[in-house]
């Protein structure tokens, strides 16, 4: 994929304009070579691409961490986006199931795994001589909690996309303009988050909503959805704006009867649909 600055200066308005020069002197100044902490997602996309655009292909490095927390489907698009880019793409396998304090899943679970996957990459970054490891948190993601960004501070893990200002509506827009073919694709989330605070966190529970996604998705063709895995119970969330395609009898009866099959024994839908963290609404 070739595309130039100018070229994607002019589909951009006013206001984004301003942040996406912003975000392309953050580079030039950062200098090379970096560390792209790259999931295939659509923020790390946009900071991987950009930082191409600014620094040239031969200064950046893509870097994916590999683990049971992801589905198959989401790193091929890791690879997917990578390839298209022509950048050197490192994919390091990382199992954060060694980590006792991560599958204790506590509500700081996400800082014990970042701080593990950090480690991992600046192994990485040591190996081909990185100045900098560079993430893809956005200034959207600064209002929520996110225990995870701690780990990011503490190891000194630049954000360039927050430090622009750049929100999440506007990191779809960049993304569209940069011609990136996953712009307009769901936000991606690591199956861990599908599993209640407090209970340990499993291979084979990880496995099993991996495929009762993979499931819901070939039965519905929703593109937003999470199954949150309540032990006996699938909670199913979905995007609001395609809660009607359960509205079927057959289809309803089809989902339930191979999401027993995994070894639920309830298969529900949440009314309220998907919304980000949803879990974190029983923390006080």
């Amino acid at each position: 994929m070739c595309v130039a600055i100018t070229e994607v200066e002019a589909r951009l308005s006013s206001n984004l304009l301003s942040k996406f020069r912003n975000l392309v002197n953050w580079f030039r100044k950062c200098g090379g070579p970096i560390i792209i902490a790259f999931s295939g997602g659509v923020d790390s996309s946009v900071v991987l691409k950009v930082a191409i655009l600014a620094l040239g292909l031969n200064n950046v490095i893509a870097v994916t961490c590999t683990s049971p927390l992801q589905p198959p489907e989401d790193l091929e698009w890791a690879r997917k986006v990578a390839s298209s880019l022509g950048v050197r793409h490192v994919m390091i396998e990382v199992n954060v199931l060694n980590d006792p304090e991560f599958i204790r899943n506590t509500p700081d679970r996400c800082y014990h795994c970042k701080k593990m996957l950090i480690r991992s990459m600046k192994e990485v970054a040591t190996r081909f001589g990185a100045i900098a490891v560079v993430d893809g948190t956005n200034a959207s993601d600064l209002k929520l909690r996110r225990p995870g960004y701690r780990a990011l501070l503490e190891e000194n893990v630049k954000s360039p996309l927050a430090e622009v200002g750049v929100t999440k509506d506007e990191v779809r827009e960049l993304a569209r303009a940069l011609e990136l073919p996953n712009w307009n694709r769901p936000s991606m989330a690591c199956l861990a988050t599908r599993i209640p605070y407090g209970e340990a966190i499993t291979l084979e529970r990880l496995r099993r909503i991996a495929k009762a996604e993979r499931i819901v998705k070939e039965l519905t063709g929703v593109a937003q959805i999470r199954v949150r895995d309540h032990g006996y119970i699938a909670r199913i969330e979905v995007g609001r704006d395609e809660r009607w395609k359960f509205f079927n009898c057959e289809v309803m009866d089809r989902v339930a009867r191979e999401l027993m099959k995994l070894g639920y024994r309830y298969v529900t839908l949440d009314l309220l649909g998907y919304r980000s963290g949803s879990m974190d609404e029983l923390l006080t």
